[in-house]
């Protein structure tokens, strides 16, 4: 299994176990990324300690602070909001780079839909 794959499972396990997504923000709004496929996400973590190691590890996310969504406001609100966007899920991003796997957002929640009927 991939990194990416991992932290895929990894983080719709630990969403639906908590019943909480991390971002971040600063006074500017909420980072985003255009990946090299020119698909652009907004970072997403399972974690809050994920996030704030991004947070703590990466110069340009410094400024930013944690933001805690519940899973139903994610999943109603927030994926809802990015498929009509056209942005992606950026999936437990990590590393120097602060970089992962990005999804669409239908994606996520017809992954969260199956685990939660068949899980």
């Amino acid at each position: 299994m991939s990194q990416s794959s991992a932290q895929y499972y990894a983080f719709i396990n630990e969403i639906l176990e908590n019943k909480t997504v991390w971002t971040m923000k600063d006074e500017q709004g909420f980072p985003s990324s255009t990946n090299l496929s020119g698909e652009t996400a907004i970072p997403f973590w399972s974690l809050k300690s994920r996030a704030e190691k991004v947070i703590s590890t990466n110069p340009a996310y410094s400024k930013f602070q944690p933001q805690e969504i519940n899973l139903g406001d994610f999943l109603n609100k927030w994926l809802t909001g990015l498929e009509k966007d056209g942005l992606h899920v950026g999936i437990n991003w990590s590393g120097k780079r602060a970089t992962g796997y990005d999804v669409k957002p239908n994606k996520i929640a017809e992954r969260i839909k199956y685990e939660k009927e068949n899980g």
